[in-house]
């Protein structure tokens, strides 16, 4: 049975925003935008990785994947990595060289470290001059020519 129209009771709605005037929407969107674009061009940290600029083209590893270490090496002074792409050696360090740049960034190898103890953490990867250290040991002859591409100079 309904009741007289006097007799209902008005129901009560949540909230609902008024539409914008067409000057305050204008507003509101550029405010987006503003915030989308300096969001895009200064990430913070959470916002993952990303490419650095190439140091080389091609480089030569023992074998398609630079997955074998060429040569076993022995820092012959500090390095400190410029940047994320580099990795900091300190004299009297390991290196295993993983790979050897060519054309222009042919002064640079590739490579890990590990920390004092055997486990002491996870191994660091990165580049390095090749004239801060001396091959002591080669491991597998450096034949295969690979294509460099963006993972070889990404940060995290």
């Amino acid at each position: 049975m309904l009741l007289p129209r006097e007799g209902r009771r008005k129901l009560e709605t949540p909230f609902l925003p008024q539409p914008l005037s067409c000057p305050e929407s204008m507003m509101a969107w550029s405010l987006v935008f503003l915030s989308v674009v300096l969001l895009s061009a200064f990430p913070g940290p959470s916002a993952g990785g990303h490419p650095m600029p190439k140091l080389a083209d091609r480089k030569m590893c023992a074998d398609e994947e630079c997955s074998h270490p060429i040569s076993m090496a022995v820092a012959l002074q500090d390095y400190v990595a410029p940047d994320c792409r580099f990795l900091t050696i300190y004299q009297g360090q390991v290196v295993y060289v993983f790979s050897k740049l060519k054309g222009r960034g042919r002064l640079f190898w590739g490579g890990s470290v590990q920390g004092d103890y055997y486990g002491d953490g996870a191994a660091r990867l990165g580049y390095f001059p090749s004239s801060i250290v001396r091959e002591d040991q080669t491991l597998r002859p450096a034949k295969t020519d690979v294509k460099t591409d963006i993972w070889d100079f990404y940060c995290q």
